[in-house]
């Protein structure tokens, strides 16, 4: 018999917090850098991100509201968290959103983020959604290329968002187009 991969997808248990909270902050010096800019994040506070990623973990503030975590053995590597999206009306079914995906830069482009990204579809199906949507910041071409290689594409909304003092202390501003795909 051949070896096999231990790798995994579980909901996020208490004790969690720490480690997602670490592999978020990475993965955005990673990938937003060019983006947010160094002084938005030098800014971040991760012992924020910790009391944040406590409370989701051990008392979500809803149901459909869900944290997972991807493992490679003992060792979590990656997180997402999804929630409900209400249906624009009557005749229509609920939906998801993935509020966050993120696998930690030394353990990406190993299946995790794609793994992640099937177990939060499928607890999105199981809470009664029929599509599933996301938000992108501008210029994360890697996130797209994910994205789209899973199904899912832009669907022409865009939103701005201040994130913090930018180096000339105004506020600083990014773009995020949101993606979609059905389920």
């Amino acid at each position: 018999m051949l070896p096999t991969a231990d790798v995994s997808v579980r909901p996020a248990v208490p004790g969690d917090e720490s480690r997602i909270a670490r592999i978020q902050l990475a993965a955005w010096r990673v990938a937003h850098a060019d983006v947010l800019g160094e002084v938005v994040l030098d800014s971040l506070d991760e012992q924020a991100f910790v009391d944040r990623w406590r409370l989701a973990v051990s008392a979500p503030p809803g149901p459909g509201h869900h944290v997972l975590v991807a493992c490679d053995g003992p060792r979590v590597v990656g997180m997402a968290s999804v929630a409900p999206v209400a249906a624009p009306d009557a005749t229509q079914a609920p939906g998801g959103v993935v509020l966050a995906l993120e696998v930690d830069p030394p353990d990406q482009r190993r299946g995790h983020g794609s793994r992640l990204l099937a177990a939060a579809v499928d607890l999105l199906r199981a809470d009664g959604a029929d599509q599933v949507q996301t938000w992108v910041v501008d210029g994360d071409a890697a996130r797209e290329a994910f994205l789209q290689s899973a199904g899912l594409g832009p669907d022409g909304r865009t939103r701005r968002l201040a994130t913090g003092p930018g180096p000339d202390e105004e506020a600083h501003v990014v773009s995020e187009h949101r993606w979609y795909a059905g389920i």
